[in-house]
Formats: structure tokens, sequence, C-alpha cells
């Protein structure tokens, strides 16, 4: 085992190793020129930054995000977070509303509010936004395979509290094909899924022109195990796949581009996170000018949400994922983030606690206040170290995407299997690294203590499901039964035709069916996914 003082080479999954010297020999062996690779902030291909002045001009916005049990529970939580000093919601979603059931499905039972808020109709998205001014507030929404419905509901909402709905701000996360590649919560096939996903496009680009209509996640990715090269070749590629289907679809590109985001992960190596930033922002800029052909500049810029990695947090001395969580954070600002989701410290545990969420969100605040990193625009800049990461990364993810390309795009490399074998592969070698002690864990396989002290924890009162069942079951007993049905038939016709679905499940939503009742019925037209296991 290597002397404890030493932290010996430095080998990151994604076999980009560090120099322990880096000198413009280094740069100029890749071709490196600060005029053509870097430039200045806010011009293409915004390696600095999309914006001229970024932190100087503005923050990035801070969000927690946050969802347990019912809408009541998790509406307390929000007004905690905004009073604290949130400045957008992030909504989690509970695993029955991710895959499309009611609370009161045999399907759903156990699981109603635990991993996120349950949300069966516009009643209970109506209570989860009491006392909230959607005009004046940022709300992301972590929704896929019925991002349709929650979009829906959250449009309904904003007309009963008479919005100007051209005003509403916010996300719908709605990327579909990384729930193939990495999470598993989808319900169509990926040609009914990119439909859905074009429709909300469509529709965001005439009715909600402040919207972000997907959130193109990486982050689900890197928590499967992939590496950071991985994660920004299989995230673009994933964003040239919706980009296609656009277009096929009949939409200009610089109609939706400009309000494409994206979602990436933030993990423990610090230069190479900072590096992955920059690259990325940098691919995509080339992407859409020279491939798409895009011609307003902000459909070249990659805006993008960061969350701190998950799958680094430890129950052994949680305490000590404070520390994690503010060095992902810290290379998220200085990667130049337009949002921030930082990790509570007790979430290896359980859903956090109050004081776990105010600490996360005050990690943030100190990054944005005290630390002074916001005072200069990508300090990083001209590094050698990170100016040769970024190249490096560029020049790997590239490779992987022209990998993708041969094999047909990235829909046939997901369903070929390709695109999760790679990921298998890379969480397997890390995880023998782990095993082996050639990589470190603090509190895990190197520095751990005994008898450790339990630390409080966030339940979820059991009783919430009962009462979230007999909710959704009065509401099916009070509402039209004949608008319910017109409601229920328009929808069948639409799905089973060209009409944009969007409108359509609005109308749903307001005569009061609920999320599963539309999925199923999307699911009697479109039928379910069934993943090809590939031996």
């Amino acid at each position: 085992m290597a002397d404890s003082a030493r932290p010996g080479k430095l080998k990151p999954a994604s076999q980009v190793e560090l120099c322990e010297l880096y000198t413009q020999e280094e740069l100029a062996q890749s071709g490196w020129s600060y005029d053509q690779q870097v430039g200045f902030p806010g011009q293409y291909p915004f390696t600095r930054g999309i914006q001229p002045t970024m932190y100087r001009g503005r923050l990035w916005t801070m969000r927690q995000y946050a969802g347990m049990g019912d809408a009541e529970e998790s509406n307390r939580r929000y007004k905690y977070l905004l009073a604290h000093g949130t400045m957008g919601l992030s909504v989690a979603l509970d695993l029955p509303t991710q895959i499309g059931y009611d609370s009161d499905d045999p399907m759903s039972l156990g699981e109603v509010g635990k991993v996120g808020v349950a949300i069966d109709s516009i009643e209970d998205m109506d209570r989860l936004f009491a006392g909230i001014d959607l005009e004046k507030i940022s709300t992301s929404m972590t929704i896929n395979a019925t991002a349709i419905i929650l979009l829906a509901l959250y449009v309904a909402v904003a007309k009963r509290k008479g919005a100007d709905l051209r005003t509403l701000s916010g996300t719908v996360q709605n990327d579909v094909l990384k729930e193939y590649i990495a999470r598993g919560t989808y319900i169509y096939s990926p040609q009914h899924s990119m439909r859905i996903v074009t429709d909300i496009f469509a529709f965001a680009n005439e009715h909600l022109p402040e919207w972000n209509p997907i959130s193109i996640s990486g982050y689900h990715m890197r928590e499967a195990g992939c590496t950071a090269v991985q994660e920004v070749a299989f995230t673009l590629g994933n964003g040239i796949a919706y980009v296609e289907a656009a277009l096929n679809a009949g939409l200009h590109v610089d109609d939706f581009a400009p309000r494409l985001s994206f979602f990436f992960n933030a993990h423990n190596n610090f230069l190479e996170e900072v590096a992955k930033f920059r690259a990325a922002r940098r691919m995509w800029a080339r992407m859409m000018r020279e491939r798409f052909q895009a011609q307003n500049p902000r459909s070249w810029m990659l805006r993008f949400h960061t969350q701190t990695a998950g799958s680094t947090l430890t129950a052994q001395q949680p305490e000590v994922n404070i520390v994690r969580t503010a060095i992902q954070a810290l290379a998220s600002v200085l990667g130049g983030t337009q949002s921030l989701h930082t990790n509570a410290y007790d979430e290896a545990l359980a859903i956090p606690t109050e004081e776990a969420a105010r600490i996360a969100l005050r990690t943030q605040q100190i990054i944005a206040y005290e630390s002074g990193a916001a005072q200069t625009i990508d300090p990083f800049a001209g590094s050698y170290a990170i100016e040769t990461l970024t190249d490096q990364i560029e020049t790997r993810a590239n490779d992987y995407l022209e990998k993708i390309e041969s094999l047909g795009g990235m829909i046939k490399a997901v369903e070929s299997g390709f695109v999760q074998q790679e990921i298998q592969n890379a969480a397997y070698e890390v995880q023998q690294r782990i095993d082996r002690c050639d990589a470190i864990l603090v509190g895990v396989n190197r520095f751990t203590i005994e008898d450790e002290k339990p630390i409080p924890i966030q339940r979820v009162d059991e009783a919430l499901e009962r009462k979230q069942v007999e909710r959704v079951r009065t509401l099916r007993a009070g509402r039209n039964p004949d608008q319910w049905r017109i409601a229920m038939r328009r929808l069948k016709d639409a799905a089973s035709g060209g009409d944009n679905l969007v409108p359509v499940v609005i109308e749903a939503v307001e005569r009061n069916c609920t999320v599963g009742e539309i999925s199923n019925q999307l699911r009697e037209v479109f039928g379910e996914h069934r993943e090809t296991v590939i031996i």
C-alpha cells in the first residue's frame, strides 16, 4: 500500500492521466493555440463560458432537489428552501409518478412518496405549488417518460393561478434516451418516446418561450459508472439524436436549439471535471454551427445544470460528504455551470433532513460570496494542465462519437447495447480499483473508524401513502364522467394520429384525468418497451 502522505500517480477512470508538471511543450504536442481554442468568454466556441461576464454579471441559479411524501409535505420543504436563499426549485417525483402509475395502483404499493413527491392529478400539483408565485420562480422537474403529463399539470396549474404562460421559466428533464441507457424508468419504445419529446419541443417553442423543453442528461450515466470522457460523448450523442429528431419532425433548428439545456455530474477529480465542462461546451458549439448549420449564436451555446455526484456519497462517516460536495460544487462553478444542486451529506442513507439540505445550500452560498471563485471569469484559462485536459477529453469524446456514428447513430448504439456495455465496463474497472485499494475512498477502504455514531435521518410518514390513495380515489369519484371520457377519447385519437399531444394532455389533466390513466391510454396506443438482453 502506498505511503499515505503521497497520493501517487493519479489515473482517473477516463484514462486521461495527469502529469506531475505541465509546460508549454505539453500544449504544443496537441496543437494547442490560445487564440483558436480558448478565445474570450461569450464568444464562439464558448470554451471560457457562454456569457461575456459570466458570474460577474449574474451568479448561477442555486437549486435544491427536493420532494417527499405528498404535495403538502414537499410544499413545506420548498418554502423552507426558498426562505434560506434557494433561487430555483427542482422537483423530485416518486417512482410511481415517474413510470406512469397512480398511487392506488397495485404496482405503486410501498413506493408512494418514497423517493420524491407523489403527483396523481391537477389537485396534487396545485397543492405542491400553493403559495408559490410561478411567474417569479424557476422550476425544474426531474421527469422523463411522463414528462408530457407533468408539464401539462404545471401549465394547467399556472393557468388556474392566472399566470402568463410566456413568463414561465424552468425545465422538464424529458430525456428518455438516458433512461434506456442508465436509469430504466422508460415506458414506451424509443420511436414513440422521441415523438413525445419533439411534441414538447414544438409546444414550448410556441407557448413557453422561457421554458427549457429538455435537459439532456449525462448525470445518470455518470452515476451508473461511466467516465468523464464517456459522460461528454454519450450526453452530446443523445443531444445530436434529439436535434435530428426535431429536424425530422419539421422544426427549424434555430427555433428550438436556443432552449435546449444539459445536465452534468460533478465528480471528485477536480481538474478533470473543470476541463470536462469546458470541452463539452466547445464541442457542442462546433456541432451546432458546423453540423446542423445553426445561425443563431444562442443555438451554439451549451447551457447546463450541474448536480454533485450522489454516487460518491458514503454511508460511512457521512459528514465527510460535506467536503466531497464542496469540492464538486467548486469544480462546477469553475467549469461555468448555469445552475447547481448540491447534495446533502445524509443522502447515502435517506432523503435529506432540513439541516442537511440547509448545509448543502450554504455550500453554494459560501462558494458564491466568500470564496472569490465568482470574481473572475474562467480563472483556469491558459493553465497548462486545464487546457491540455480539455483538449484530451475533447479528442477522446470525439472518438466515441465517431464510433457511435459508425453504428448508425445514438439510438442504434443504445439498441445494440454498445453504450450500456461501455458504461458497465468502466464501472467494473473502477470497482476493481476500489477493491484493490488502488483508488482510495476515505472512510471506506482507508481511514476508517469503528463504532460510528448514527446520524438522524429523514423518514417518510407511512400514513402519507394511505392519504394519497384516498385522495386519488376521491378525485375519481367526484369528477364529471362524461368530460373524462371525452378527454380520454381525444387523447387516444391524437396518439393514434399525428396531432401534437401536449394540448390534448393539458385538456385531459384539466378534466381530472390522472397521471396513471393518461399513461395507460398511451400504453394502449404505443405499447410498452421491453429491454433486449444481449448475451
